[in-house]
């Protein structure tokens, strides 16, 4: 694990943690993209690759204790592929993460039982 200083860093750390455990969902994000560019897109969104593979298959957590398919983890799929297949880079258009210029904040991903009972707001709120 490297140095943690940005919640940058954070979310990669999670994303390289979900990738090891749930290979099958970054298979899913490949083929669902290789099938829009053979489709002849040049530019498609990294949202609808991730409600495809949300729709069509029951990949990534359990849905209970954690997401089975993270939102934050879109814009590190979307720029893994583009370095993977320079043929295609530029195909998901993609921002300066603004999360590179965020301080670490050392807590764990929200669960689904924290977001739909905002218990995360406390902890992520320093208690309030």
């Amino acid at each position: 694990m490297s140095e943690i200083e940005t919640r940058a860093d954070e979310m990669r750390e999670q994303v390289i943690a979900f990738h090891k455990e749930h290979p099958d969902v970054w298979e899913l994000f490949v083929q669902f993209t290789m099938e829009k560019i053979e489709q002849g897109y040049n530019n498609y969104s990294v949202n609808a690759i991730f409600e495809r593979i949300r729709w069509e298959k029951d990949a990534g957590g359990d849905g209970v204790t954690t997401f089975k398919l993270n939102n934050n983890y879109r814009a590190f799929y979307s720029r893994r592929f583009m370095r993977m297949y320079t043929d295609h880079s530029g195909f998901f258009r993609t921002r300066q993460q603004v999360s590179e210029d965020q301080s670490a904040t050392y807590l764990s991903e929200i669960t689904p039982g924290q977001q739909a009972t905002g218990e995360w707001l406390t902890d992520y709120r320093g208690n309030q």
